[in-house]
């Protein structure tokens, strides 16, 4: 195993499985593997609940919603494992989906396994001596936008997914959609968020094409080569994933994507490692997909602007979560500071009319 390879740690307390219930339905439902079940938890992540199943020799890994959610709308397995299964013969980079499981008596919410991808996931809070040399950081930084094109090329007939999501007036869902939630998890006054809203709703563009997109797409969602990090070898959490506009995908990365002089408060939330040296700028990311693509990039704050809302909208989702004691995990008691910076940003780039340097 290589000493970066991403590892699982025990269990979060108020999130055990009920390991027996679970052994009995693998081994009816996977009948070549055998040995005894242990769980684990992949500890990072904020939306659905990521476990390590160890049978035997053989190690799966399972998705499953997280408590107290709403399963039937954000946390649908049953789409995520769809996804999975059309897309892992074709685009490749993605794990091998195993088996989906509606019974929810056996962990108490719906489920899915896949096989589990060795690698290294980088994340933002690496310790120092995993971080990427400045070169290797921009090899790295080059194989995500090229990864992020090439789904976005995927051929929807090919994989069997061109039904899969509505592209005509996905725009102006996904504003008023995020809006609406935004609203239903409110819990404290953030007037710079919602004026992000307004703006939104006010300026949107033409849709720019439908694509494939993932919805979710930064650096800590695809698991790099563990002897050559550059190498994309798969790429993780589908469960936002749909038929859209690309440039709404490309604007959600953008969303992630903290630099070297933006305020203190965003490098402390850490959404993703994006200031590590090397690594480039959001308007440099942006240019590196449109060449790639060949593709211009038009209206690029709207999608930023986008990005940073939706960000907020999914921090603020899962902090009422965490006042209503749903989740004791202590990961989630400052998150509100996490929606604030979002919406100071948005502010910024509205102000300014660019993605960069919004501090100068």
């Amino acid at each position: 195993m290589s000493e970066w390879e991403d590892r699982p740690k025990s269990v979060r307390s108020g999130e055990e499985l009920d390991g027996d219930r679970l052994a009995a339905y693998l081994q009816t439902e996977l009948p070549d593997l055998s040995g005894g079940l242990t769980i684990e938890q992949f500890p990072s992540g904020f939306s659905n609940l990521t476990y390590m199943l160890r049978l035997g020799e053989t190690e799966l890994v399972l998705r499953r919603p997280p408590f107290g959610a709403n399963i039937k709308s954000a946390h649908d397995m049953g789409r995520e494992y769809t996804i999975l299964s059309h897309l892992h013969p074709v685009f490749g980079r993605v794990p091998r989906p195993l088996l989906y499981c509606t019974d929810e008596t056996v962990i108490g919410a719906p489920f899915y396994v896949m096989e589990r991808v060795r690698g290294v996931i980088l994340r933002a809070k690496a310790k120092p001596d995993m971080q990427p040399t400045p070169l290797l950081m921009a090899q790295i930084a080059d194989s995500l936008a090229q990864t992020l094109v090439d789904l976005h090329y995927v051929d929807m007939d090919a994989v069997g997914l061109t039904g899969f999501g509505k592209p005509d007036g996905y725009v102006q869902r996904q504003i008023e959609g995020w809006a609406r939630r935004y609203l239903r998890a409110k819990t404290d006054n953030v007037p710079s968020i919602e004026r992000a809203a307004r703006w939104l709703h006010d300026n949107m563009p033409s849709e720019q094409g439908a694509a494939l997109i993932h919805n979710d797409f930064k650096y800590d969602n695809v698991v790099l080569d563990s002897a050559e990090w550059q190498h994309i070898i798969a790429v993780l959490d589908w469960e936002m994933a749909t038929i859209g506009d690309p440039m709404m995908d490309l604007g959600t990365s953008l969303g992630y994507w903290v630099e070297a002089d933006d305020p203190p408060v965003m490098k402390m939330l850490a959404l993703s490692p994006t200031t590590l040296p090397g690594n480039p700028t959001r308007a440099e990311f942006v240019e590196m997909y449109a060449r790639k693509s060949g593709c211009a990039v038009p209206n690029i704050v709207f999608y930023y602007v986008y990005g940073l809302f939706k960000v907020a909208v999914i921090v603020q989702q899962i902090y009422k979560r965490y006042v209503q004691g749903h989740t004791q995990d202590p990961r989630f008691a400052g998150l509100l500071h996490a929606v604030q910076a979002c919406g100071q940003m948005a502010e910024l780039a509205i102000d300014k009319r660019r993605i960069d340097r919004l501090f100068a």
